[in-house]
């Protein structure tokens, strides 16, 4: 199963991680009891439970680049377009905004 960290504003949020049934996003408990935390997206609100989706949250998949970039990610990466939880791993570790998606394997 691939996951990935998801951080806003530098400060790890949650956990992304594919599933057979879909999709799980989850708010860490310390981001929660942190100082004001803030949700990802305002479709996201704060919560302890699961999120649970049989496709890529649309907040996500609205990360990944479009058009030429996305093109240019495709063709170095050799990743299927059709393939969202891939590119969302592969191209949003600096995406624009506030949010960035790092990949388990990545963390140290």
């Amino acid at each position: 199963m691939r996951q990935a960290q998801v951080f806003y504003k530098n400060k790890f949020a949650g956990i992304i991680r594919e599933s057979d049934e879909g999709f799980v996003f989850q708010y860490d408990r310390e981001y929660l009891a942190s100082a004001l935390p803030k949700p990802v997206s305002l479709t996201l609100p704060l919560q302890q439970e699961p999120y649970i989706s049989s496709v890529l949250f649309p907040f996500f998949d609205g990360l990944i680049p479009e058009g030429w970039l996305l093109n240019i990610a495709v063709n170095n990466w050799k990743i299927k377009t059709n393939d969202r939880f891939g590119l969302l791993l592969t191209l949003c570790k600096d995406s624009i905004g506030c949010v960035s998606i790092i990949p388990k394997e990545m963390v140290s």
